[in-house]
């Protein structure tokens, strides 16, 4: 079975998300140091109990995540959950890789161009914070209706919806994976018929209202699972080694 070396892994992964072009809220990269050759690797959304479980159960080396560990202002006192999660990787010398901002936002393998190539729509600019959001054109002749009925076949659940009608049409929509309800009015000052993202708040209501232009939040965990999967194909290319998607389903 192929192996690659840890250390040529985590450079490789940085040259080609380059994480030192972005603000995060969390360290990107090698979060937890685990054994040196990595064989096998296991990628899912969030390094939560049962992934790690699941991953340790199928031999694996090394774990790749979007959502990792170490969050900014969180409390860094290792007891409970933090020291269940941290041991199951340190007693058993499993590596933990996360990459949150810098895969949302990669042109190929991130979410927002995952969800983008799922959906069919053409990615046109960019727009918000650190340019993570991203507006282009949806499929010819779209409606929020016919838009969001893609969404469902494409991400296995039905979307939350506020429009005005569901017969609105679409001609700009704009996107931003994940808990990116902030940039709803950056979506709007940029011609966005409709703004699709992960989850919504309270506010957002009355700015769909208010402005005419509509909200979907298709959900966090639902359209951040590309980015993983595309980077894990990316590395089994590369090195030849087992890479191996599991999915710990989340209602959010």
């Amino acid at each position: 079975m192929s192996s690659v070396n840890r250390d040529v892994l985590t450079q490789y992964l940085d040259d080609l998300l380059k994480p030192e072009g972005f603000k995060d809220y969390c360290p990107n990269g090698l979060q937890v140091e685990g054994r040196d050759e990595i064989r096998s690797l296991v990628c899912g959304v969030t390094a939560n109990q049962s992934l790690l479980d699941l991953a340790l159960k199928s031999g694996a080396d090394a774990i790749l995540v979007h959502h990792g560990w170490f969050w900014r202002g969180e409390n860094g006192a290792v007891t409970g959950i933090k020291r269940n999660r941290l041991k199951t990787l340190l007693a058993n010398d499993i590596n933990l890789y996360a990459y949150h901002l810098p895969l949302d936002a990669h042109p190929v393998l991130g979410n927002n161009a995952g969800l983008a190539k799922a959906a069919g729509w053409q990615q046109t600019g960019l727009f918000g914070e650190q340019n993570l959001g991203c507006i282009g054109t949806p499929v010819a002749g779209s409606t929020i209706k016919t838009l969001t009925d893609s969404l469902t076949k494409v991400l296995g659940r039905a979307p939350f919806v506020l429009a005005e009608s569901m017969d609105q049409p679409v001609r700009r929509v704009a996107w931003c994976t994940g808990g990116a309800q902030s940039y709803f009015e950056a979506a709007i000052q940029a011609g966005a018929d409709v703004f699709v993202t992960g989850e919504v708040s309270e506010p957002m209501v009355h700015l769909a209202r208010e402005t005419g232009v509509a909200y979907v939040a298709a959900g966090h965990h639902a359209t951040e699972r590309f980015g993983v999967q595309a980077l894990g194909e990316s590395i089994a290319s590369q090195f030849g080694i087992k890479v191996t998607y599991l999915e710990v389903d989340s209602p959010v």
